[in-house]
């Protein structure tokens, strides 16, 4: 078996058209939605991902701001700069790039951005709309594993999805987007006793533990779909994903790349998280089609 390869760069190409269409209309109605992304210090991979988000903003016409704030900015310093963008109409989204500096409470900073404008999903108001169903922005790696997994027409439903992680950003949040889609869902972490007994058992699997290439073949359900969230670089300079690709490609029935898999649509729920909090200030409420690619 050689499993079907999920391709994130042309599944996040086909939702930043749509997305742009919508964005002339906004345009065409007088609003540009905008979004505010905040970088604090010189980590060198932060401002790549930077550069790649306000690129992104920018090739469907959305506007697109990056503050590069100093490493020894204080607390309430950020903090009071987070403000000033709640505050700025223009701005319908804003992001604070991690890792912060550790002088800084990342947890405060981002409970200073409106939940309106939070458009990475992490505001504990956000969160715990996801977790009744409610969320208005979904956080933006798991939300582009639900919308690749639509794309491909692999349902979840009463399917079983073992999730390899439990952070904040990924494990937690997947889970709940999952439950919401109707599935069974098993959340294994560090301290899971023989991780190999559940992984085999997924319909669907989703690593995103941050270990390089730690699930292999033999741990995968033959025709199991693998969802491969990790980005790890490796000691020559390579990237690889939380699972030994070239063995896991010949017991899956789909897989993604690392990279180009998971990568490129996370960017793109970024995009849309932001122009449906413009669609909601302009008042403009989205059609059922256009719902669903959001």
């Amino acid at each position: 078996m050689s499993a079907k390869l999920i391709d994130g760069k042309k599944i996040s190409e086909f939702f930043r058209a749509e997305y742009k269409l919508r964005v002339d209309r906004l345009v065409a109605n007088g609003t540009r939605p905008g979004l505010a992304v905040i970088i604090v210090g010189s980590d060198p991979a932060s401002q790549v991902y930077v550069r790649n988000k306000a690129r992104a903003c920018e090739a469907i016409g959305m506007h697109s701001e990056v503050h590069a704030l100093p490493g020894e900015i204080s607390q309430s310093g950020l903090t009071a700069f987070v403000d000033s963008l709640n505050a700025n109409a223009a701005i319908h989204g804003i992001l604070v790039q991690l890792p912060l500096p550790e002088h800084i409470d990342d947890r405060a900073v981002i409970e200073a951005i409106a939940p309106g404008k939070d458009v990475d999903g992490f505001h504990y108001a956000n969160m715990g709309a996801l977790v009744i169903d409610e969320s208005r922005f979904p956080p933006c790696t798991p939300y582009g594993v639900m919308k690749m997994l639509e794309y491909e027409g692999i349902d979840i439903e009463g399917k079983h999805v073992v999730i390899v992680g439990r952070s904040n950003i990924v494990g937690k949040p997947q889970a709940m987007l999952m439950l919401k889609a109707g599935a069974t869902v098993t959340v294994c972490h560090s301290k899971t006793r023989d991780l190999a007994r559940f992984t085999r058992d997924a319909d669907i699997l989703v690593a995103a533990v941050g270990k390089a290439r730690m699930i292999g073949g033999d741990m995968i359900k033959p025709g199991a779909v693998v969802i491969d969230v990790g980005i790890n670089r490796l000691a020559d300079g390579k990237l690889a994903g939380d699972v030994d690709f070239e063995s896991a490609v010949k017991v899956a029935s789909a897989i993604t790349p690392v990279p180009g898999g998971v990568g490129p649509m996370t960017i793109t729920m970024l995009l849309g998280n932001t122009l449906r909090a413009a669609e909601h200030v302009a008042g403009i409420v989205a059609s059922k089609k256009e719902t669903m690619l959001a």
